[in-house]
């Protein structure tokens, strides 16, 4: 009997199972590829599961968040408050007060407007916030991945309004511009366009300092590294990186061997997407008209909840066990939309077998369509090695309450 059998007798399917040393492995190896002196933010909303999160930290990571729920989850892992980046186009005033409250001091600004409510909260608590401003620049560099910039956005403010807004950003009060925050794009598994794309934003970074005066205290140039989603495979290596960064930062920013300026990234689903593998187990298989169907206990409320936005799903999800047998994976769900693979290459399965869904510790659980149909939420058990570390479950399932 395998690991994952082993699990999923004792813990039920639908469940997640992340293992922390794989974890560690993708941490370490992103650090690796890195200039030396980098900061790395992880990105909680590819899992805000606290025990990933925490053993991210223990290797030196720092926290990126965008809700309340994930800074009481990275508060939980153990972060600083002063190594949490609070980031997000729609920031509440409560939303703030919180954060300030809790000890959160930078945080990533979108608009004129974004900036003075940070400033106006934190002058509430008679303190002054650092901040990140994130810029929207004319164009980008590279054509793959997903385009963050360059195009009408609610991220980022407007690169050519810069030299008029500039002198209205700095006498803000209660926010300080500390530096600049740029998200080119997303999932890229060319190394010569990620470079090609850090290029422009060092290029375009060092502009914005000498014609508009931004200040470059801190500069996050965002993240794009790739990890395959739900099929086979393993992380990207970028074998030119580091040293293409360094010659890069010589080029446009060789103050930053002096420390003269703070460097940082971000990732979500490099640093978490290879641990996780998700166990489903076959409920039925029927034939239908010439096809068959593979029907499993875990749908899209269970993977795949970001294909709203066309971003993970629809794709083929990929299991581990592989045949002859052609057949599409389904789920529970009644809907006609609850298809993980249309065309999949199956072994002879029966109600009851276990089928693995590998490379779902990014973008799994909490970026499904949990509540819809009321299904329970899927186990999510924690292992190092063949070690359980943690079992638990999102519970969302109540109740509705009527208050007039």
């Amino acid at each position: 009997m395998s690991k994952y059998d082993e699990l999923a007798a004792r813990f039920g399917t639908p469940a997640y199972v992340y293992d922390l040393d794989v974890t560690a492995q993708s941490r370490d190896q992103l650090f690796s590829l890195l200039p030396e002196g980098f900061a790395v933010y992880y990105a909680l909303k590819a899992n805000p599961h606290p025990e990933i999160a925490r053993e991210l930290r223990e290797g030196g990571c720092r926290a990126e968040i965008s809700s309340t729920g994930e800074l009481a989850n990275a508060l939980t892992a153990g972060f600083a408050p002063e190594d949490i980046l609070y980031t997000g186009p729609g920031k509440t005033d409560g939303e703030l007060d919180a954060a300030i409250t809790a000890g959160v001091r930078l945080f990533s600004v979108e608009s004129l407007t974004d900036l003075q409510h940070v400033g106006a909260a934190a002058e509430r608590q008679d303190t002054v916030a650092r901040c990140l401003l994130r810029v929207n620049t004319t164009q980008g560099s590279a054509s793959t991945g997903i385009r963050m910039m360059g195009r009408p956005s609610q991220f980022g403010v407007d690169a050519e309004t810069l030299p008029e807004l500039m002198p209205l950003f700095k006498a803000v009060t209660g926010a300080k511009i500390v530096g600049a925050h740029f998200f080119t794009m997303s999932n890229a598994q060319d190394e010569d366009a990620l470079l090609g794309e850090y290029e422009f934003v060092l290029q375009s970074a060092a502009q914005l300092r000498q014609e508009v005066g931004l200040p470059l205290e801190l500069l996050d140039i965002g993240g794009g590294f790739s990890s395959p989603y739900a099929v086979p495979g393993e992380r990207t290596d970028y074998p030119k990186l580091r040293n293409g960064l360094e010659q890069l930062l010589d080029l446009y920013l060789p103050e930053w061997r002096s420390g003269a300026v703070e460097l940082a990234c971000e990732s979500g689903r490099y640093l978490s997407g290879t641990c996780g593998t998700l166990l489903a187990s076959v409920v039925n298989v029927k034939e239908s008209r010439g096809h068959r169907f593979v029907i499993l206990d875990a749908g899209i409320n269970v993977v795949g909840g970001l294909s709203g936005i066309g971003r993970l799903l629809p794709a083929a999800v990929g299991v581990e066990q592989i045949g002859d047998n052609p057949g599409q994976l389904v789920g529970p769900l009644c809907t006609p939309g609850d298809s993980l693979s249309k065309a999949a290459k199956l072994p002879e399965l029966a109600a009851g077998d276990l089928l693995t869904v590998p490379n779902v510790g990014a973008y799994g659980v909490t970026a499904s369509l949990i509540s819809f149909l009321g299904r329970p939420a899927p186990t999510e058990v924690v292992v190092r090695g063949n070690e359980v570390i943690s079992v638990s479950r999102l519970d969302y399932q109540r109740a509705y309450e009527v208050s007039l």
